[in-house]
């Protein structure tokens, strides 16, 4: 398999969210759509960030990803900390959603995908053409796809 042809069979649809969604909305949108994070795009489409689990853990637990260590910084229930904090679901994704743009062309390769995933440690790459969000490439499929190449090409 091709390159190219690789990467188009990998690319989703994927629900995107505006900067100022709720939270709360984009929780139901990664849930809906069984993808670790959704793209925050502008009122063009242009990519502005991407929000998931880890800015939804960020704005549950702020200020702990920075100095996490171990699970310690939970010092009572979890249902307690989520009492505490169950008002971040109104909250907009721009206040938490990543904004270092960690995106892929439609004709990117194989390689290049992998050399991305690996260096900047994402869930979910959104594929961007012609500045516009056409869909993304999780990394689980993306990992899929690979350990099925290598099985395939035998011992």
């Amino acid at each position: 398999m091709s390159p190219r042809r690789l990467t188009e069979s990998l690319v989703r649809e994927a629900p995107h969210v505006n900067a100022d969604t709720s939270i709360a909305q984009a929780l139901q949108a990664i849930l809906d759509s069984n993808l670790p994070a959704v793209p925050v795009v502008d009122d063009e489409g242009r990519l502005a960030g991407v929000f998931g689990e880890r800015e939804f853990m960020e704005a549950l637990f702020p200020g702990y990803l920075g100095q996490l260590k171990s699970a310690s910084f939970v010092r009572k229930a979890l249902d307690d900390a989520l009492e505490k904090r169950a008002t971040c679901g109104r909250e907009p994704v721009s206040k938490h959603m990543l904004t270092e743009h960690v995106d892929v062309s439609s004709n990117a390769s194989d390689a290049q995908i992998a050399e991305t995933f690996f260096h900047h440690r994402v869930l979910l790459l959104p594929v961007v053409e012609n500045e516009i969000v056409v869909g993304v490439i999780t990394r689980r499929d993306f990992f899929h796809r690979l350990a099925q190449r290598v099985l395939d090409a035998g011992p």
